[in-house]
């Protein structure tokens, strides 16, 4: 394999430039038949632009020294913005210097202001590490007195410098998100110096912050926010993103402030080759036959590829057979040691090393210098990856070139088809859900708990926050002080629980020797962590041997393997809301709340080679339930009707046309194909017909599904295209299979979905009268106990008794709390609600007593079902399970997941204590001081009887929590 069909005479001459590699790629025997457009893209020259005033005379200096004398406009315009004090997003492409949009206005400022800081955030530490270097670079041009401190505080800044960083903070602190959420916020107080002088937060590469992230960091942003205000300060923003479509909007979502985009950019770039080849071979294969002529050329090359795996093995093989070139080339992932990964960039930087071969780690701004050829093996799955990662070559005006390489992916084949519409198409939007409840109520409890919340105050502006504080006040999660005006998180450090990049719970995933290798949603344990799946960690495959719910772990064993695993199941849905609706061609779509259960069944084993199907694992797991968002399309009955008369597969036709439709619908919105889910149904009970489910496979969606349906005929559109186009015969990957499909691809009929797709195109519009849908509400919290959260009176029962036992003797002596009914009664006491009067019996009576309980519509106790009613089966085999019981520590203990003491809640909602206790009345029993007894017992029935009436009537009791605070626990007697 020495190259793409080039002659050896041009391979063998190292001075042939990007121009002639390109010539000689599209006369190559081997691949110039696969190339299916070849466009260039002409160099534009550079325009400058002057600040609205002049900068500084040590800013000046400082860029003289680096041999800049004037700004691109771009740089001009956003630096004026920022020095008005504006939210400044600067959305141009890779090179085209946004580093100097920040780092200028914040030197102002740092110069000019001594007691200020500004605070960079970084998606990755190795883009925190290359920033670093950057500015040291720049200040060291400055006078010394005058040089910034800056730091880097990331997961590798070790405790002592953690410790001395907060002690004496620097200028410019370097950090990501995961360390301002754990690390910063939650100890704020520790952080004073540096935050009350905060003026500007940057925040480069915003566009990662879309999807499940980027709604965790709208409120790690708000959150940023409301600490700031406790010190005095209001930091500008200062945005820097790849271009997106909707920039402006998307830093807006992420902060709640107004922010100003500056899109056009000044910079200059050379002229640049773009190609799509197609190939016959795969991928990966293409790859290194483009790398190896690159190579030849001593062109300086990256190679993107779309997995770790792949590259891995593309570095394999530059590994074995590059012979002298092997040395210059390597692999960069994100599992590799944070000092590999720097050598790598450090070496690409300076030229030792001529190409790399990474995942998508690089397609972020880390410097490793100029580059000639970028090979993107495979489709990255959106036009803005493909620009970013493109962007990469041809710095410096210098001639260059990007090849994109096909996979069988639909989205890789629809573009090879339509390579018009790529250059033509703008780049998609990206989107983020701040009001998705299961991220919603994490970070409450993280603001709640770094600061009480106060109703009414602008972080909890909007119903979703609102009803978000109602549902975690009736769970327990957030409490309200005694006054009700301020609200405590439960937790002291609820932060750690909250996974910014995953939603929903967590799962522990380690070793067999019980090392940690990482953590995984509990969205994708079931699917991925399942017992016997084959699960990838950096560059290591484990086979999981257990999964255990409770504890929330999986626990895997490292092996060989020469096979993956994919998991089979079912699903279905229920509408619980529709929100919109419209009609599309001749079918109706809709978009709503959505509840899916998935039951994973078992899993296949298929070769790593070729995928070949080895055998099907049933499995015993408990279904998924989720709530997400989600558009549908209903099918019309007379389309069903025809395509079932033709004797097409009608199932398969809309299980195939699902498939398409996710495969193409991240041309529509920026994400992954394995963000979305989807279910197809000849019948669908709440619609009465056929209908295609699309939803976002997150609980509590992102809004990608959102994007889709207010673009639903485009949609219906390209994914016809997609299936029409395809020159497979009955389906596959390129069109209407998909690798995740829990049931295998089966059914599957291309030909059925084509006549569909086709139907519903042509068909008559039909009419919105039949939208109604009976939906079903839905949501974690019961709505009367949500209601009843904000105060309120449970409906009262007419007759209630309230009572307590003292024992004869310990659960020591008579073998344990198991043995409850062996302690045998010394007093009981009830109080009866419809005689205003306390009833004392002693043992010989218990049938009275019991007779007292019976003809009550509530029995309230403390502790009654564990511990009182055990001790009265001692007399009696009646079923207790049958008596109305409100048990108020059982109650409470499901609120706040603590056990809290009688005593406790007494001295904090009346003011008054308990007399004695439980070992004081064995100890009286033995002295024969049965008054004694009766009297204690009495109060503590008492004590109870008003709690329950207060609880009952204010729809809370008071208790002091770990902090100290007085705080409401939230109750609802039924």
């Amino acid at each position: 394999m020495a190259d793409p069909g080039i002659t050896p005479e041009a391979a063998a001459d190292p001075q042939r430039d990007v121009g002639e590699y390109v010539a000689a790629l599209k006369a190559s025997e081997r691949l110039g038949q696969s190339i299916c457009h070849h466009r260039i893209i002409p160099a534009r020259p550079a325009e400058y632009g002057e600040p609205a005033r002049p900068l500084s005379r040590a800013l000046r200096e400082m860029l003289a020294a680096q041999g800049i004398d004037r700004l691109y406009s771009h740089q001009a315009l956003a630096m004026s913005l920022s020095r008005a004090g504006r939210n400044v997003c600067s959305a141009t492409p890779t090179a085209s210097g946004k580093t100097l949009t920040y780092t200028l206005p914040v030197l102002e400022e740092l110069l000019a202001n001594p007691g200020s800081r500004a605070l960079y955030l970084f998606p990755l530490k190795a883009l925190a590490q290359d920033q670093l270097r950057a500015f040291q670079e720049l200040t060291a041009l400055l006078p010394p007195s005058a040089r910034p401190s800056v730091a880097v505080y990331d997961g590798d800044t070790t405790p002592y410098q953690r410790k001395k960083l907060r002690a004496e903070p620097p200028r410019v602190l370097i950090t990501n998100p995961e360390m301002l959420h754990l690390s910063i916020l939650p100890h704020h107080e520790t952080w004073a110096t540096f935050l009350a002088g905060l003026s500007h937060v940057v925040v480069d590469e915003v566009h990662t912050y879309r999807g499940v992230m980027g709604s965790h960091m709208a409120h790690v942003f708000r959150r940023l926010r409301r600490v700031c205000e406790r010190f005095g300060a209001a930091p500008a923003h200062i945005f820097c993103s790849a271009t997106i479509g909707n920039p402006g909007e998307l830093c807006q979502a992420l902060t709640g402030l107004p922010v100003e985009v500056v899109g056009q950019s000044g910079a200059p770039s050379g002229r640049r080759h773009f190609l799509f080849v197609n190939p016959l071979q795969g991928a990966a294969h293409t790859a290194i036959m483009l790398l190896k002529a690159a190579l030849a050329r001593e062109l300086r090359t990256i190679v993107y590829c779309q997995s770790r795996k792949m590259t891995e093995l593309v570095a394999l093989w530059a590994a074995e057979k590059a012979g002298a070139m092997a040395p210059r080339i390597s692999a960069y992932r994100s599992g590799f040691l944070p000092e590999e990964r720097r050598e790598i960039e450090s070496r690409m930087a300076s030229g030792e090393l001529l190409a790399v071969i990474s995942t998508s780690a690089l397609e972020l701004g880390i410097d490793i210098g100029g580059l000639d050829l970028c090979v993107m093996a495979g489709y990255p799955g959106t036009v803005m990856s493909t620009w970013q990662r493109g962007g990469r070559v041809g710095r410096s005006m210098r001639e260059s070139a990007v090849i994109l390489v096909a996979g069988e992916d639909a989205l890789d084949q629809y573009f090879m088809n339509h390579p018009e519409d790529f250059f033509d198409r703008p780049p998609e939007s990206a989107v983020v859900n701040p009001d998705n409840p299961a991220i919603l109520a994490r970070h409450l409890e993280c603001a709640a708990a770094e600061l009480a919340l106060r109703p009414g105050e602008p972080y909890l502006a909007g119903e979703a926050m609102r009803k978000g504080v109602r549902e975690l006040e009736a769970k327990g999660k957030l409490l309200l002080d005694a006054q009700g005006e301020r609200i405590h998180s439960a937790r002291k450090a609820p932060h750690r629980d909250v996974d910014l990049r995953g939603s929903g719970g967590r799962y522990h995933i380690e070793t067999t020797a019980g090392v940690s290798i990482g953590f995984m949603d509990e969205h994708r344990a079931f699917r991925e962590t399942h017992p016997g799946a084959v699960y990838l960690h950096r560059g290591v495959s484990y086979v999981v041997e257990t999964l255990s719910l409770g504890d929330r772990l999986a626990r895997v064993e490292p092996r060989q393997v020469d096979y993956y695993t994919r998991t089979r199941g079912q699903k279905s849905t229920e509408i619980l809301e529709v929100t919109d609706q419209t009609v599309v061609f001749g079918a109706r779509v809709g978009f709503g709340r959505l509840k899916v259960t998935e039951q994973i069944t078992g899993f296949e084993r298929r070769k790593a080679r070729g995928g070949q199907m080895l055998n099907i694992v049933p499995l015993d797991l408990p279904p998924m339930t989720f709530e997400t968002e989600g558009l549908w399309l209903e099918i019309p009955r007379p389309v069903q009707d025809e395509t079932e008369r033709r004797l097409f597969h009608f199932m398969g036709g809309i299980h195939a046309l699902e498939h398409a439709a996710i495969g193409i619908l991240p041309l529509l919105a920026m994400a992954d194909r394995n963000d979305i889910g989807g279910i197809s149904t000849p019948l669908h009970a709440q619609l009465g017909r056929a209908a295609v489910f699309i939803y976002d496979g997150v609980p509590g969606g992102v809004g990608l599904t959102r994007q889709a349906f207010l673009r639903a005929g485009e949609l219906i559109e390209r994914t016809l295209s997609v299936i029409a186009s395809c020159g497979c015969e009955n389906g596959c990957p390129s069109c209407v299979h998909s690798p995740k499909c829990g049931s295998g691809n089966r059914p599957i009929d291309k030909v059925a979905a084509q006549f569909v797709a086709e139907a519903v195109i042509r068909g008559v519009p039909e009419t919105t009268e039949a939208f109604a849908v009976e939906t079903v509400s839905g949501g974690d919290a019961p709505a009367e106990e949500a209601a009843h959260s904000e105060g309120g009176e449970a409906p009262r029962p007419e007759r209630f008794v309230v009572f307590d036992l003292e024992t004869q003797l310990s659960a020591q002596e008579v073998g344990g709390w198991h043995n409850a009914r062996k302690m045998r009664v010394s007093v009981g006491v009830v109080y009866d609600s419809a005689l205003n009067d306390f009833l004392v019996f002693r043992e010989d009576r218990m049938d009275e007593l019991l007779a007292a309980l019976r003809q009550a519509d509530l029995v309230v106790g403390f502790n009654s079902r564990r511990f009182d009613y055990e001790v009265l089966r001692g007399y009696t085999d009646m079923d207790f399970s049958a008596l109305p019981t409100l048990d108020m520590l059982e109650h409470i203990t499901k609120r706040l997941s603590v056990r809290i003491s009688l005593d406790t809640l007494a001295q904090a909602t009346l003011g008054a204590g308990k007399t004695a206790g439980g070992l004081q009345a064995l100890e009286w029993w033995k002295q024969g001081k049965v008054e004694e007894i009766t009297r204690y017992c009495r109060d503590d029935v008492a004590i109870t009887r008003d709690l329950y009436i207060f609880g009952r009537d204010n729809g809370f009791l008071l208790y002091r929590n770990k902090a100290g605070k007085l705080v409401r626990c939230p109750v609802s007697w039924r």
